[in-house]
């Protein structure tokens, strides 16, 4: 309890680090927890809250009343507000339900709009406190305007002035080092008239996939973009701060798919849900690998006979298995950024197959001549080589192919493509393997 008083005593709000008040509430226990985090200050609860882990966030519910919840919403920006009612939600609907009666209009109205858009749109995720002035203003007024507003903190993250017509229709966006550079007495129309630069605005539709927005952030390099609705009015603004949460939560959201987990059952507290989702996917990794077994046993009786098969049958199967994850993990993560699309196959499957193709000629060289030397087989060599080559080979056509599918069906890469490509590899390695040896030795 001292830690965090002595904190706060510290630091002033303005010098605040939520991630650092985090981290000193994490290391208490409950009850410690419950004291704590009612000394932090409503202005900057919100924000802590939302740095909170899932658990966290639940203990924080439970030991705050409706009225400092509410307080705590009402000094987020509009976006976050959005974020903090989605998981008081997810806690305790009776309470969302609550704190959001006892917001003002203008909130409601607020929270409202966001959450009207789906998931994957642009307009959930964006805030809709912006910077704006109409073309027609004085440079000097807008300034006087912006200085208020940020000195009551109703403003933050500015980094753009959007310029919009009488109608809101949005005209142009000005960098505030741009700006710095007006003539202060006269009218943006006159200031842009003059100027060399054209300020024309890079815009998301409120409407456009989020995937979209993500990619134009990245490509031009931007710390803001407008959001406007499909006639052209300005509605808000999507910072970088947005789009680095965005990146964070496709790549955990990937990484958990790619072993069929989904990141929200995963970071649930209870253990029933997150145990059942598990075995699901178990089970069918359950099914293929009896597949697996079934090819085993059509060669039971060379197996019999060379026990040396048996000894060296894992290696091919887990080379390529190995050998698909790492063509599966890059062409997941390239779809995932944007770098490539399902249009690109025919260059990914070149490109993997040509790479497996060269570590397969180098590990079959190996193992065939450690196989040569470990067991006095003839010819065994050979067949643990050519084994190695075509399941090398295969691992890396399908590990591109399974995930381009996949994208072009409109379907998550990440979600099932292990499961698919553990199967590929473990059937045509043992199949390979073990007929070469049936046919050869």
């Amino acid at each position: 309890m001292d830690e965090i008083e002595t904190y706060l005593e510290l630091h002033k709000n303005d010098e605040v680090h939520f991630s650092e008040i985090v981290n000193i509430l994490k290391q208490y226990d409950k009850e410690k927890f419950s004291e704590a985090i009612q000394l932090i200050p409503k202005d900057i609860l919100g924000d802590v809250a939302l740095e909170l882990p899932d658990r966290y966030f639940d203990n924080m519910v439970e030991s705050l009343h409706v009225e400092d919840l509410t307080e705590a919403v009402k000094e987020l920006e509009s976006d976050d507000q959005v974020d903090f009612m989605q998981e008081l939600k997810e806690h305790d609907e009776a309470i969302a339900s609550e704190v959001f009666d006892n917001l003002d209009k203008r909130d409601q109205k607020e929270i409202t709009l966001l959450e009207s858009y789906a998931e994957n749109e642009a307009g959930s995720y964006m805030q809709v406190e912006v910077f704006k002035a109409t073309e027609d203003e004085r440079v000097d007024e807008v300034i006087k305007r912006f200085s208020k507003l940020k000195k009551s903190h109703e403003l933050e993250n500015v980094h753009n002035l959007f310029i919009t017509a009488k109608n809101s229709i949005l005209l142009y966006s000005i960098d505030l080092d741009d700006l710095l550079t007006f003539d202060f007495s006269t009218t943006f129309s006159q200031n842009i008239e003059e100027s060399e630069e054209s300020f024309e605005p890079i815009v998301a539709v409120d409407t456009d996939n989020i995937k979209e927005v993500v990619n134009a952030f990245k490509e031009y390099d931007l710390f803001v973009m407008p959001v406007v609705t499909k006639d052209g009015k300005l509605i808000g603004r999507i910072t970088s701060d947005d789009i680095h949460d965005i990146i964070s939560e496709q790549a955990t959201e990937q990484m958990y798919n790619l072993a069929g987990l989904k990141d929200d059952v995963e970071e649930d507290e209870e253990i029933l849900k997150a145990g059942k989702q598990r075995a699901s996917w178990l089970g069918i990794n359950l099914l293929t690998a009896i597949l697996a077994s079934v090819i085993i046993g059509f060669f039971s009786d060379i197996l019999d006979q060379i026990v040396a098969l048996a000894i060296l049958m894992p290696i091919v199967a887990s080379m390529g298995g190995n050998a698909g994850t790492q063509t599966l993990t890059v062409v997941v993560r390239q779809l995932t950024l944007g770098d490539i699309s399902s249009g690109d196959a025919k260059r990914i499957i070149f490109k993997e197959v040509s790479i497996s193709l060269l570590n397969g000629l180098l590990f079959a060289i190996i193992i065939g001549v450690i196989a040569s030397f470990w067991f006095d087989v003839n010819n065994l060599g050979y067949v643990i080589a050519l084994s190695m080559l075509i399941n090398l080979l295969l691992a890396g056509f399908f590990g591109a192919t399974i995930p381009l599918f996949l994208e072009k069906m409109n379907v998550d890469p990440a979600i099932g493509s292990t499961v698919i490509l553990t199967t590929v590899t473990d059937v045509v390695g043992f199949f390979s393997f073990l007929g070469l040896a049936t046919i050869i030795l």
